[in-house]
C-alpha cells in the first residue's frame, strides 16, 4: 500500500512537470545564484562551525522534487513540507526511497561523528540535497539552515510563481552551547496559545532549544492549578495597567509544550517565590502570614510580596503547584524564580529555599532560577540564571566553582525588552539603552569574573512584558537583537564577529518581511 501511494504522488509530481513543461529529469535546472538564490551558505544565521559556499552545485527545487526521510526522520520531513509547500504549490511527498528523482535527503544517524547530539552536516549539489544528522534534533536544526539556503519568498503563504534555487555548498554545524533559550513573560500581560505558538516558530528557526515561560507575578496567575482554583479564575484576571489578564488550562498548557516539542524547543515552566506573588496573595489570603488578602496590583513595582516563610500551608502550597505542573511538564526542570525578594529576610530567604527545592526533586524535576538562589548553595543540577548587569558577582562564580553551570541572560545584554534607543516607542531602560551591536558584542564564557565556558549552560534572551501587549510588541522587542543571541549561543567563538554578522543579518530581513515579523530597523544594519 505505502508503494502504491507513494507512486501516486509521484505521477502526481510528473504530471505537474510536464504541465509546466519542465524537463522530467533527476537533475537540477540553471545551476547560478541569479537563478534565485538571494543567499550563501555562508550567510546562515547562527554561523556554522563550517561552511563552503559552491554556486555551481546549486540545486532547483521543483514539481518532481520528493523528501527522502530515513526511519525516524518523517516528523521533521513532514515539518520541512509543510514550511515548502504553501509557497511553491509543490507536492513534496515524503517517502522512503526518491526512485531517481531529485531529492532532499534526510539521513538519520549516519552524520559526521563530531556534530553530537545536535549538530548537523548539510551538501547541496546540482542533483540534490542531503541532510545529515545523529537525532532528529540536529535534522530539525539542520532545516533551519537550509530554509535560510532558499529565497525569502519560500516563507509565503500563498503559492508564488518563481525558481526556487537552494545555495550550493556544504556545511558542517554543531552548537557551542547545549542551552539556547528564550523567555516569555505571559504575566505581566497574558499571550493566547495560538501567540506563543507564533513566537515559538519564530525563535525555533535560529535554533533556539528552551522556552521559559513566566508563568506568575505581581501581577497575574498564568497556569490552571485545579488544587487551588481561585489562581486563575481571580489571580488570572487581571494584568498591567488594568488590561484583559487570562491564563492556560492545563490541556492549553499540555498542547503548548507538545507544540513546542514538535519544533524541538523544551518548556520550561517559571512560577516566581517567595516574593513576585501578589496575584498568589490577593487570590488566597490563607497565603499571607495575617491571613488577609492583599489588593490586587497591575502597577509594575518588584520587591514589596512575600510567601508567609514560616507558614506550613505555603508549602503546602508549593507542593500542589510543583506536582500539578511536574505532571504536564516533561522537561527536566522547573524555574523557581527567587528573584527581588525584598520583603523576605535573608535568614528566611535561605530557609524557604532549603524547603521548596527539595519539593521540585520529589517530583523528579531539578531546578533553574534567577541568580539570587545561589544564596542557598543549591545542588549542582541547579542552574542558576545570571540576569545582572555587572562582570562581578563573587557568589555566582562561587556556585560555579562547586559545579553549577551558570545560565546567562545578563540584563544590560540579553533583556529584550531594554529600549534600543531613547526614542523606543516600547520597553525599558533601567539596565541600559540596548542597541541590535550591544546585544551581539559579548561573550558568555568571558563576561563574568571567575565563570569560565565549561562553567556556562548557555544563554538566554528574556523578553518581559510590562510595555508589551501584541505580538508585534513582541516582535519589534525581539528582531533584530535575538538572532544575535542564538548566534552567541550556538556559533564557534572564533565566527564572532560583528562587522561580518551585521551583513548577515541585514539578508534576513526580506524574510522577516514576508513573514510579517515587525521589526527594528536599526541604523547599525544595512537592511536589504
Amino acid at each position: 500500500m505505502r508503494k502504491r501511494v507513494s507512486r501516486a504522488l509521484l505521477g502526481s509530481a510528473i504530471l505537474s512537470l510536464a504541465t509546466l513543461g519542465l524537463p522530467v529529469v533527476a537533475t537540477a535546472g540553471p545551476t547560478t545564484q541569479t537563478a534565485g538564490s538571494e543567499r550563501a551558505v555562508t550567510d546562515i544565521i547562527p554561523a556554522p562551525v563550517e561552511a563552503k559556499a559552491d554556486a555551481r552545485a546549486n540545486f532547483w527545487l521543483s514539481p518532481a522534487t520528493v523528501i527522502k526521510a530515513d526511519h525516524g526522520a518523517t516528523q521533521v520531513a513532514d515539518y520541512l513540507r509543510d514550511r515548502l509547500k504553501p509557497a511553491t504549490g509543490y507536492p513534496l511527498p515524503v517517502l522512503s526511497h526518491s526512485f531517481g528523482l531529485p531529492a532532499i535527503s534526510l539521513e538519520l544517524g549516519h552524520a559526521d561523528a563530531r556534530v553530537g547530539k545536535e549538530g548537523y552536516t548539510l551538501k547541496v549539489a546540482k542533483n540534490g540535497v542531503t541532510l545529515k544528522a545523529n537525532t532528529a534534533d540536529g535534522l530539525f536544526l539542520g532545516v533551519q539552515s537550509l530554509r535560510q539556503l532558499l529565497p525569502s519568498a519560500i516563507d509565503a503563504k500563498t503559492v508564488q510563481h518563481r525558481l526556487w534555487t537552494v545555495a550550493g555548498g556544504s556545511v558542517l554545524d554543531y552548537p557551542r552551547f547545549g542551552y539556547r533559550g528564550a523567555m516569555l513573560d505571559v504575566a505581566r500581560h497574558f499571550f493566547n496559545p495560538d501567540q506563543v505558538k507564533t513566537y515559538i516558530d519564530q525563535i525555533a528557526q535560529y535554533k533556539i532549544n528552551t522556552l521559559h515561560l513566566h508563568l506568575s507575578d505581581d501581577q497575574g496567575w498564568r497556569i490552571e492549578i485545579k488544587s487551588w482554583p481561585r489562581l486563575t479564575s481571580f489571580g488570572g484576571q487581571t494584568a498591567v495597567g488594568g488590561g484583559k489578564g487570562g491564563f492556560y488550562t492545563q490541556e492549553q498548557y499540555k498542547d503548548l509544550v507538545k507544540y513546542a516539542a514538535s519544533r524541538h524547543i523544551t518548556v520550561i515552566p517559571e512560577i516566581d517565590m517567595p516574593g513576585h506573588t501578589n496575584a498568589a496573595q490577593s487570590s488566597y489570603a490563607e497565603l499571607n502570614c495575617d491571613k488577609k488578602a492583599v489588593p490586587v496590583r497591575t502597577d509594575t513595582e518588584v520587591g514589596y510580596s512575600s510567601l508567609c516563610i514560616n507558614d506550613p500551608l505555603t508549602y503546602k502550597f508549593v507542593d500542589d503547584v510543583f506536582r500539578e505542573l511536574a505532571a504536564i511538564t516533561p522537561g527536566k526542570y522547573i524555574h523557581i524564580g527567587g528573584d527581588e525578594a525584598h520583603a523576605t529576610k535573608p535568614e528566611d530567604y535561605l530557609t524557604f529555599q532549603s524547603k521548596v527545592q527539595p519539593i521540585a526533586a520529589k517530583y523528579g524535576k531539578y531546578i533553574s532560577g534567577w541568580d539570587e538562589i545561589v544564596k542557598a548553595k543549591p545542588g549542582a543540577t541547579a542552574i542558576p540564571q545570571f540576569w545582572d548587569t555587572v562582570d562581578d558577582k563573587p557568589e555566582v562564580a562561587a556556585a560555579a566553582a562547586r559545579g553549577n553551570k551558570i545560565l546567562f541572560s545578563p540584563a544590560n545584554k540579553a533583556y529584550l525588552d531594554m529600549k534600543y534607543t531613547d526614542s523606543s516607542p516600547l520597553g525599558q531602560d533601567w539596565a541600559g539603552l540596548v542597541e541590535v551591536k550591544d546585544a551581539y558584542d559579548w561573550d558568555p564564557a568571558t563576561y563574568l569574573k571567575g565563570v569560565t565556558e565549561s562553567q556556562v549552560a548557555g544563554i538566554e534572551a528574556p523578553l518581559w512584558s510590562e510595555t508589551l501587549v501584541t505580538n508585534d510588541d513582541l516582535e519589534y522587542m525581539a528582531f533584530p537583537r535575538l538572532p544575535g543571541h542564538a548566534e552567541i549561543g550556538w556559533s564557534p567563538k572564533a565566527t564572532h564577529n560583528w562587522d561580518t554578522y551585521r551583513l548577515r543579518l541585514a539578508k534576513q530581513a526580506p524574510r522577516w518581511g514576508v513573514q510579517g515579523i515587525d521589526f527594528y530597523r536599526s541604523p547599525q544594519v544595512g537592511w536589504k
